[in-house]
This record gives C-alpha cells, structure tokens and sequence, in this order.
C-alpha cells in the first residue's frame, strides 16, 4: 500500500509534464527545448540540493557517474533522453491527456521489460494490462475524429516507445542496485540508496543526447515563458514526481510490487484531463474517449488485485 499510495502521488506531479508540454506546444514552443531544458534546471537544481543539504553524497554521485559513465549514460540516455524526447515530441500533434492515456501503455510494457531481464511476471496480470491498452486505443480512435491519422500516429506511435524506453532505463538501475548481472555493474554504494542521487546520475546520463538532438535539429532559441514552464516541468516531475516514483520502485522487493508501483502511473490520465480543461480550456472526451478511460481505471484496479492476492 505505501507503494501504490506513493506511486499515485508521482503520478500527481508527473500529469504537469504532460500539461505544460501541450501548454508550450500550443504557443509555438520546439519540442526540443521543451525536453532537453526540463534535464538542464533539474541538473541545476540537484546541484544546488544536493550541495547544500548532502554534500558528500554529491561527491560519490560523481565519482559513481565517472566510475561507470557508460551505464549512465545508456541508463540515463534510454529511460530519461529517448523517454522524454519522445514524449515531448508527441505534444506537438496532441493533447496533453491522449499522451497521459497513450503512455498508460508502460503498464504493459514494463512486464516485457521485467521478462526481458528474466523476472518472472504473473501471465494473469500480462493478460489485464491488455483491458488498459484497449483503452488506450480507445482514446486515440476518438482523436482521429478531431484530427487526422497522421497526427494520431505522429502522437501515438513516439510515445508507444517511450513507454518501452522509461522502465528499460529505471530498471538498468534497480539491476545494478541489486547486484548487477552480466555487463550490469553492481553499484552498491551509499548514493545509490538516495533517491535524488539516482535522479542526478541519470540526468547526467542523459546529456549526451540532449547535445546530440540540439547540434541535429538546431531549434530556434527558446522563449521566456518556454524557459518558466520547464523550470516547473523540472520542479513537479523533474524532481518532486521521479524521486517519489524512484523511492517507491526501489521499495519493492520482487517483480511483481515493481509492476504495481509503475502501474499506478495510470492516475496521470485523470489528472491531465483535469490539468487541461482547467489550465488551457481543452475540451472534455467524448464516449470513446471516456470509455478509454474507464477501461484504463479498471484495468488499473484489477491489476492491483492480482498483485494482492499473490
């Protein structure tokens, strides 16, 4: 329970990202700045954290990243860059809470992710996460009718990948925090154990391709309020939303209460919705639109249920 409960409140703070990202959108913002300057104030913020409050974890969070910078910088490149590139990406062609409901599709990634690293993943709890992806297609069916098929795929199909990259990257970590494996290094080092340490040590992972993705696309500067609004991106899911989400995955002891905890990201759905009617005068769903949702929430809850009675 304190698992799910700290999940949900990430999720809380993770529905901004996908808000303000329609937000900057909307207003002529490139994708590229809205991504890559969200992992610029986090770095700054870290530091300035870290420094005052746990200096000496900020000094073995540097001697770990330039110890191990190639598995940071695969970890942090994957579940950090890819994730979130992709995400942003996908705001530009639609709305902030069809990317919130399309995302819901980690839940059925991360048990592929968990088999892929050879955890046993319960084949009852596989088979509920295809009533949330049915409503996943839901959402997006409904959007069609607003736009086009190509800005649907342009705004589904990117964060279909993300989905993939963000429990890939987060798990990199929980394998080497929990004694590696393979090419895996154990990292068992007290930074290891703060939450705001792994957050910092996969922004640093994640610079590399932010440089590339800025040198390749070369965006046109960022506007002020572009700026402000990744500065809060950066403070409510950047910081506040991922440690709470990193503190309750590393909580769990088995696959199983890993899954739970990723699963519970699937409250962002309801709070975007709620962030972008309010916030920027969206439109509420349609049937398809709600029935998606309702979907998603019960297979949310009967997801949950399988977990308990294992």
């Amino acid at each position: 329970m304190q698992i799910i409960l700290t999940g949900i409140l990430a999720a809380l703070f993770f529905s901004s990202t996908f808000v303000l990202n329609r937000a900057m959108s909307l207003e002529g913002g490139h994708w590229v700045w809205s991504a890559s300057l969200r992992y610029f104030w986090m770095l700054l913020l870290l530091f300035i954290g870290l420094g005052i409050f746990r200096r000496e974890l900020l000094g073995r969070s540097f001697c770990l990243f330039l110890k191990h910078w190639k598995f940071w910088t695969i970890a942090g490149g994957v579940g950090f860059g890819v994730f979130y590139a992709l995400i942003t990406f996908s705001a530009s062609y639609t709305p902030g809470w069809v990317v919130a409901a399309t995302w819901q599709t980690t839940i059925l990634a991360t048990p592929l992710v968990l088999l892929g690293f050879g955890k046993k993943v319960p084949l009852r709890a596989m088979l509920l996460t295809l009533i949330i992806f049915a409503g996943v297609l839901l959402v997006n069916v409904e959007s069609v009718e607003e736009s086009s098929w190509n800005a649907v795929l342009l705004g589904a199909i990117p964060v279909f990948v993300a989905a993939f990259a963000y429990p890939f990257g987060n798990q990199l970590v929980w394998e080497a925090r929990n004694g590696g494996s393979g090419r895996i290094p154990v990292l068992d080092d007290p930074a290891m154990d703060d939450p705001f340490c792994r957050v910092l040590l996969l922004t640093l992972g994640s610079l590399p391709l932010w440089a590339v993705l800025i040198l390749f696309t070369q965006p046109p500067l960022p506007q002020t309020g572009q700026i402000i609004n990744t500065a809060l991106v950066a403070i409510f899911s950047g910081i506040a939303a991922t440690s709470l989400f990193l503190y309750a995955r590393h909580k769990a002891r088995n696959a199983a209460e890993l899954a739970a905890a990723d699963c519970t990201q699937s409250m962002e759905v309801l709070f975007s919705l709620a962030g972008e009617v309010v916030l920027l005068h969206g439109t509420l769903p349609g049937i398809l639109g709600w029935s998606g949702i309702g979907l998603t929430m019960l297979g949310l809850m009967l997801y949950l249920r399988v977990q308990n009675v294992r």
